[in-house]
């Protein structure tokens, strides 16, 4: 069986990495045949990370680039996109795909759709709000990290959905021994482009800090400007990651509450339950369901929360000990690779009909 791969991101892309990617071996071993054609390459990343202009002559390349893979459709079993063939453009390969009764599976492990549909200028709302439902409704199969994201497609009218989960290989993660340590370390991962949700929690590591011996880590990104608690800021390396949240005491996953935020898959809370360490979160979409109250972590919507989560783990060792063997637990049984790699395998399979 032959899949085109159409990622957004090259490896470096963490949705592309993780919702792909980390796939093809298994995918490999069960006869699967995929070719991988990223759109946006590491140089585009970077440049987003970093804050510099992105150069359209560039993206229009990708995009030309891109248009050229697709035009072999016909070579391939099922293509495989990655939330939309081309960003910022109305749907019409996807449509033309439809037309010619070539089945194309999607996946989603973000709400896309609201960088349109909740967009400030009216005319992008108006000619591109209902785009991502154009692309989920002629779909042979939508496949969602979340039921945030599940909603969307059945408003949209997807012919069918799957549930998989973002995460983890098993087989890169473990638990550490712990070290004994005379300060406590409040650690959270991510990107320069998601770093902006720890100014929701500022007071309350601010106030933390005043009361007991605490410290930061932030990897990923640079070191924010939180006043009133020492931050030490380590760069992101797919290689040092696990080691890096190891050494965390808690890992943290700040959000808004908006709709964009309402989609994302709690990729960081999997990260930290994973490497046996209990995590605190906004109550904010899927983290309510990856966060069992009291028993694997602590979901904190006020200052008040976020305050009294972290001083409990701070005075109370065996109980973040106990937190983190419950998420690693459930990491096991639920959001591991071991686990999703075979569902998706029948997935690809089932989607990769002609239709008439």
């Amino acid at each position: 069986m032959k899949v085109l791969l159409l990622s957004r991101y090259s490896q470096t892309g963490a949705s592309s990495r993780l919702r792909f990617y980390q796939y093809l071996p298994y995918l490999t071993a069960a006869g699967i045949e995929v070719t991988v054609n990223p759109c946006l390459d590491d140089q585009y990343i970077l440049s987003l990370y970093s804050g510099q202009k992105i150069q359209k002559l560039k993206v229009l390349n990708a995009y030309l680039k891109r248009l050229k893979s697709f035009l072999k459709y016909n070579s391939y079993d099922l293509i495989w996109i990655e939330k939309e063939l081309l960003p910022w453009l109305p749907a019409f390969a996807e449509v033309f795909l439809r037309y010619l009764g070539i089945s194309y599976l999607v996946d989603y492990d973000d709400a896309v759709f609201h960088r349109y549909d909740q967009h400030h200028n009216p005319l992008i709302r108006a000619f591109l709000g209902r785009k991502i439902d154009k692309i989920m409704g002629n779909a042979s199969m939508v496949i969602v990290g979340n039921n945030y994201l599940a909603e969307r497609a059945r408003a949209a009218g997807a012919k069918r959905i799957e549930y998989l989960p973002t995460v983890i290989n098993l087989d890169h993660y473990r638990i550490l021994q712990p070290q004994k340590k005379n300060i406590f370390t409040i650690g959270w991962i991510g990107t320069p482009v998601t770093a902006k949700y720890l100014n929701g929690i500022a007071r309350a590591l601010a106030e933390v800090a005043t009361k007991r011996s605490v410290r930061m880590v932030v990897v990923g990104t640079e070191k924010p400007a939180l006043e009133g608690i020492y931050i030490e800021a380590l760069p992101w390396s797919e290689k040092t990651e696990v080691e890096q949240i190891s050494r965390f005491d808690v890992g943290i996953m700040p959000l808004f509450d908006d709709f964009f935020e309402r989609g994302k898959c709690g990729y960081k809370l999997i990260q930290y339950m994973a490497c046996g360490i209990p995590g605190i979160a906004s109550p904010v979409g899927v983290n309510q369901e990856i966060v069992e109250q009291g028993y694997n972590g602590f979901l904190a919507a006020t200052h008040e929360q976020w305050v009294d989560a972290l001083i409990t783990l701070v005075d109370n060792k065996e109980l973040a000990q106990q937190m983190g063997r419950a998420g690693r637990c459930k990491v096991e049984k639920e959001y591991c690779l071991q686990v999703t790699a075979p569902r998706l395998v029948e997935f690809i399979h089932q989607a990769s009909h002609r239709t008439p």
